[in-house]
């Protein structure tokens, strides 16, 4: 099953061309070579299977605990430039923006490198940390403003909250994700990113008090929900296609790519819980 996420359905794609394997099938061709230079010697596929099932260094299995281990370093780096972020926002906030749009370039650059970058995906978290440390503390000051305390705190809490859910959901078969899921998925989030195209616009235009159609009474509040819903239930594709990477045997080193996919899906879905919970402070 293809994820929506950009980064985790090029992978897919990239399980599909290697079938068995990456790795299983450079020991094949190796295998072939092996046997065109001396047949008699050639390994029987019993032992091609225990030598696939002990590779050496470079060459190893993706597992769950790769991607576990990756997006938890990616987290830190998070982290790490969120708290420079907070504290550079009131001083200059320009940096923060210019951290957004370089966030924006490495995502399109790790999204589309054929070979993952680990240092590549280090810096995107690293500078999208930054741009949500300046966003977090730009929303906060609004909401604090209206007498709303722990917003951050809040869509920090409801990210987590909505991953482990998701997780539960997904692991115990309650979402199922085959093709109906994904045909779902795909027209909802691109009616989704077109209205989100008309929103900003409109913003630009002063509609909504400058937050688009987001901030149009209760159509924007439903707006925001429905756009915490979608990334999260985003989340269900990339659990699947990170099960698939297992499954198919992909190398090692792509546990960088997904969890790279992963971050993206998870940043998102925190925005889209800042939003959703400033625009109800700002409507007290």
């Amino acid at each position: 099953m293809e994820s929506r996420n950009p980064v985790l359905r090029r992978m897919t794609e990239q399980e599909k061309q290697g079938g068995a394997g990456f790795a299983y099938d450079e020991g094949r061709s190796a295998y072939t070579a092996a046997a065109a230079a001396d047949a008699a010697s050639a390994p029987t596929a019993e032992q091609l299977q225990g030598m696939y099932d002990t590779p050496g260094p470079g060459t190893g299995r993706l597992t769950l605990d790769d991607v576990i281990i990756k997006t938890g370093i990616c987290l830190v780096a998070v982290i790490a430039g969120a708290v420079v972020g907070w504290q550079l926002y009131e001083t200059m906030p320009l940096l923060v923006w210019g951290a957004a749009i370089v966030g924006m370039v490495l995502a399109f650059v790790n999204i589309f490198k054929k070979q993952v970058s680990p240092a590549l995906v280090l810096a995107y978290s690293l500078v999208e940390g930054v741009f949500l440390g300046g966003i977090s503390n730009a929303y906060n000051d609004l909401a604090v403003a209206n007498n709303y305390y722990g917003i951050v705190q809040q869509a920090v809490l409801g990210t987590f909250v909505a991953f482990a859910v998701m997780l539960v959901m997904y692991k115990t078969r309650i979402i199922k994700v085959n093709g109906t899921f994904q045909k779902m998925m795909m027209v909802a989030l691109v009616s989704y990113a077109v209205i989100g195209i008309a929103s900003l616009i409109g913003a630009l235009f002063g509609v909504g008090g400058g937050w688009g159609f987001y901030g149009v009474g209760g159509v924007g509040i439903l707006l925001c929900v429905v756009g915490v819903g979608l990334a999260a239930f985003s989340l269900a594709l990339d659990f699947e296609a990170i099960n698939q990477s297992v499954r198919y045997g992909v190398p090692e080193r792509e546990s960088w790519r997904l969890a790279f996919g992963l971050m993206v899906t998870l940043i998102w879905l925190y925005l889209e819980l800042l939003r959703l919970l400033a625009i109800l402070s700002n409507n007290r």
